[in-house]
């Protein structure tokens, strides 16, 4: 994991400029990956929950 740090620190640093343009496309489209990821995180986190919640429910003593 160090390894992997250092190796992005170097790369950050050693970079140059890249002169790219970013339209407003793109910032949508970041909204929408990021948007799309939270909705599929909280969707599982909803499908678990109920099946954790299961195991703790009390069915009664017969």
């Amino acid at each position: 994991m160090v390894n992997l740090t250092l190796l992005v620190v170097i790369f950050m640093v050693l970079s140059q400029n890249a002169y790219a343009y970013l339209d407003g496309g793109t910032g949508n489209m970041l909204l929408q990956i990021i948007f799309g990821g939270a909705a599929g995180v909280l969707a599982i986190v909803k499908l678990y929950w109920h099946k954790i919640k299961a195991l703790f429910k009390k069915d009664g003593c017969k």
